[in-house]
């Protein structure tokens, strides 16, 4: 019996285990600081094994992709990872996802991790993973291909996806884009403090008749209570 292919296309299961603005063949573009931000985890890791199976309802057929993790780029991650991604083949059905890469085992990937009620799974689609090559000794990280465009919902246009760097490089970038985020965080955290502090300062200034006249009573009934004794 032949293969029976069955392209799914943005369906709810994806949508589902991944959230993002897609529909067909069009995906938003995220922003490097976007994914580091959002990612509840990155490791860089090897497939050691796959496995394709169907869902509970016997709807859709889900892989399970293991990674033995070699670094972890962000968060915390145990020896090994399982990706859970929409699509696969189980018997002779074929279940694919527009925007969403198959693992191989043997392959080394970046994968950016985000938590779903199904499992782990790769944030924003073919965006958040990464194929890891070596180029004379060194380990490059490449963005994925896929059919998906690329879209910047911001500017209106097809944008260019990212170019290959090396691992070292690749590292850093997502070091400064953590340390970024965190000093964003703490100037949000002073703003507070001085919004804080300028409306208690408001608040004394709004009050200080009140509080100069209850001190001023409390001046004139305590000399009041010692003349009459």
């Amino acid at each position: 019996m032949a293969r029976v292919p069955l392209l799914l296309g943005t369906v709810a299961l994806a949508a589902a285990l991944v959230a993002t603005d897609a529909h067909a063949t069009l995906a938003r573009a995220v922003s490097f600081d976007e994914k580091v931000d959002n990612a509840a985890a990155i490791v860089l890791g090897k497939v050691v094994r796959t496995k394709s199976q169907w869902d509970a309802s016997h709807r859709w057929i889900l892989t399970y992709s293991t990674f033995a993790v070699e670094q972890t780029l962000k968060g915390t991650a145990p020896a090994e990872v399982t990706v859970v991604t929409p699509g696969g083949t189980v018997g002779d059905v074929v279940q694919s996802t527009i925007g969403i890469r198959p693992f191989r085992e043997g392959d080394e990937n970046v994968v950016f991790i985000k938590n779903t009620a199904a499992g782990p799974t790769v944030l924003d689609f073919d965006q958040g993973a990464y194929d890891v090559a070596d180029d004379h000794g060194e380990k490059m990280v490449i963005p994925v291909t896929s059919g998906a465009v690329h879209f910047d919902t911001q500017r209106g246009a097809v944008v260019e996806s990212e170019h290959a760097r090396p691992l070292r490089d690749f590292t850093r970038a997502i070091h400064d884009s953590l340390q970024r985020r965190a000093n964003q965080m703490e100037l949000v955290r002073t703003r507070q403090r001085q919004q804080q502090q300028a409306s208690l300062g408001d608040t004394l200034l709004k009050y200080k008749l009140l509080v100069a006249l209850a001190l001023i009573g409390t001046l004139l009934a305590t000399s009041h209570f010692f003349r009459h004794r």
